[in-house]
């Protein structure tokens, strides 16, 4: 049977529909919370850490609503949303003394996963004040890193879920969608890369993607309750060269359209990026699926 629309890359079919509008007509006592929990339930709608994909059903169902194939129960409240309602970054004071020297000389250099723990507030203010795109709270699995030398802040990592499609990255894969589909939590991409702008020491940014390269996939093991085998960023061809990401080794894959992944007009409407990739393993094609 086709189904009636794909969401989040799940078919929505009309059986779909209508355990949903049974679901509804039988229990009239439970709000769209218990509803969204029991479709995640039954249908095994669940994250690769366990944790089921509430607000993704959520949203499911206001599409359906609003497409005219169900009529969901009334509101029984409108909790404050605190990715709408969030507080931006504090500032923060830093050392901005020049450190102008040899990498040698910064050593012992820390490399410190930060997300939910009390440094995350410096990590976000570094990034919202220093960073040239500013600071975005992430959406679904990420972490975040502060580089020190010895007590002194000198750099930002950010990762993050990778990109749905990514047509260079796919093609140099060489998976399917359904794999892709059934494979890409095991991606990660790399969103914010900020060496501190007084911090002037050749070699730097190389050293610090190797340096997470070897710690990032058992990082989100232990968060996330599975590892990563390749992960991936963008370049601002009008800002940047690449420079140190060939110099750690990784992946000119190709690069962007410039259309963004919502566009409806074929038309280039932002920068062309660079796309780079970097394989954590010998055999990353086949522990992401890909057949041999």
């Amino acid at each position: 049977m086709p189904p009636i629309l794909v969401y989040r890359g799940r078919p929505v079919t009309k059986e779909d529909i209508a355990f949903i509008r049974n679901l509804i007509a039988n229990q009239p006592q439970d709000g769209r919370y218990a509803l969204s929990r029991q479709i995640c339930y039954a249908w095994n709608w669940v994250q690769p850490n366990g944790h089921i994909k509430d607000m993704v059903c959520r949203g499911l169902l206001l599409q359906l609503e609003k497409e005219g194939y169900i009529v969901l129960p009334p509101r029984k409240s409108t909790p404050r949303n605190p990715f709408l309602h969030r507080k931006p970054p504090e500032p923060v004071l830093v050392d901005e003394s020049p450190l102008e020297r040899s990498i040698k000389e910064l050593f012992p250099i820390t490399l410190q996963q930060v997300r939910r723990t009390p440094f995350e507030k410096l990590f976000n203010g570094l990034i919202a004040q220093y960073h040239y795109l500013g600071y975005t709270q992430p959406v679904g699995e990420h972490l975040k890193y502060l580089v020190f030398s010895h007590d002194r802040p000198i750099a930002c990592l950010a990762w993050s879920s990778a990109p749905w499609h990514l047509g260079c990255r796919d093609r140099f894969i060489g998976w399917s969608p359904a794999v892709r589909k059934k494979n890409l939590h095991l991606l990660a991409y790399n969103s914010r890369f900020l060496i501190l702008n007084w911090v002037r020491v050749p070699h730097l940014a190389s050293h610090l993607l190797a340096k997470s390269a070897k710690v990032l996939s058992s990082d989100w093991q232990r968060i996330y309750h599975h590892p990563l085998y390749w992960l991936e960023t963008f370049v601002d061809t009008e800002r940047f060269k690449g420079t140190c990401y060939q110099a750690a080794n990784w992946i000119l894959l190709g690069k962007t359209t410039g259309r963004g992944k919502n566009d409806q007009t074929n038309k280039v409407n932002r920068s062309i990026k660079y796309v780079y990739g970097y394989p954590l393993t010998r055999d990353f094609r086949a522990r992401l699926g890909v057949a041999q």
